[in-house]
């Protein structure tokens, strides 16, 4: 017997998934063309662009996210800004200001570097919590207000933030506020002696030298496009409820997981949190060559999506224990559909 097509929204037809399908390929080409290992953050800054939403990557330095941010935004032909977090950071160094012009005796609007299609935010939990929340109204609402006009953000817009593991001196974790605004948190780790390797060769070839760019494989026009697919994305409503009860599962940790992991919770997930599973998930099915959702997306998404808006109690600090842990043991209780 023959399986019934599963439903597809009427704006979005067959072609329109394979020209996006092959925009996806070559993104993806031209990012292993030029990073070395790294697919994981691959897969989660593709996820980020074609979603609409933004990423947060904690790291120690010198692990490629520069150079990752600078390959997508060559990809796209996009323009990327970078600003590097300091404690002396200003708002207005990254919204933007206004400067007095002498020669026509007035005030004149510069805008911030927040307003280009990537933004890859450097050591963001460097810089101090009123600097932090400048980003909110960008990152939110894709605009940026000064002086009381309101300004537009190009599309597409994609904040890569990176931080250092909030452990380290100097660093002050952000605010669950600012946290929730990040559709994923990609945790990097060191590459493999044999990708090092890799990386020295092809610094020796000068692939990496400021002239050798990667060409654009696609345009600003076709990323907004792939994004209306991956909004049409078929989501069954059983995999919208079992997204949902992954999240409600965190917010009553003791009716539904195992006591000595449930202690350790002090808040769950928002609704933000099943709005980022069902929106991500859609963008990785369309990355795995699908247009509709099955229960892998949400699950290999789980931790990347929630890891960053669980809040663990003291208990969890002393015992030197992560959100991986709840994440989990919600993976465990709550019925593949």
């Amino acid at each position: 017997m023959t399986a019934a097509p599963l439903p597809r929204p009427s704006g979005v037809s067959d072609d329109d998934v394979r020209a996006a399908q092959r925009t996806v390929a070559a993104l993806s080409e031209a990012f292993s063309a030029k990073v070395v290992g790294q697919e994981h953050l691959r897969e989660s800054l593709l996820i980020g662009l074609l979603a609409g939403g933004h990423i947060l990557i904690e790291s120690v330095p010198g692990l490629a996210k520069t150079t990752a941010a600078r390959v997508i935004a060559d990809a796209i032909d996009g323009e990327l800004r970078r600003i590097q977090c300091t404690p002396d950071l200003l708002p207005s160094d990254i919204v933007g200001t206004q400067i007095y012009d002498a020669a026509r005796a007035s005030f004149v609007t510069q805008l911030g570097p927040v307003h280009a299609n990537i933004v890859l935010l450097d050591e963001i939990n460097r810089s101090s919590a009123k600097t932090q929340s400048a980003m909110l109204e960008a990152m939110e609402e894709r605009q940026t207000t000064v002086a009381g006009t309101v300004y537009p953000i190009p599309e597409p817009f994609l904040v890569i933030a990176t931080q250092n593991p909030v452990d380290q001196e100097g660093t002050y974790p952000l605010s669950e506020a600012q946290t929730d605004r990040f559709l994923l948190k990609d945790i990097v780790g060191y590459p493999s002696p044999e990708q090092e390797v890799e990386v020295l060769s092809r610094r020796d070839a000068g692939l990496y030298d400021k002239g050798h760019r990667a060409r654009p494989v696609a345009t600003l026009e076709d990323i907004r496009r792939v994004q209306r697919v991956v909004a049409d994305v078929y989501l069954s409503r059983e995999l919208m409820l079992y997204a949902s009860h992954l999240v409600a599962v965190t917010r009553e940790p003791a009716r539904h997981l195992p006591a000595h992991v449930a202690r350790l919770v002090e808040y769950g997930a928002s609704p933000r949190a099943t709005i980022a599973l069902c929106t991500a998930a859609r963008a990785l099915a369309l990355l795995s060559g699908r247009a509709h959702v099955i229960p892998g997306d949400i699950a290999d998404l789980a931790h990347r999506v929630l890891q960053h808006r669980l809040i663990l109690g003291f208990e969890a600090a002393g015992a030197g224990l992560t959100p991986a842990v709840v994440i989990d043991a919600a993976l465990d209780a709550v019925r593949v559909p």
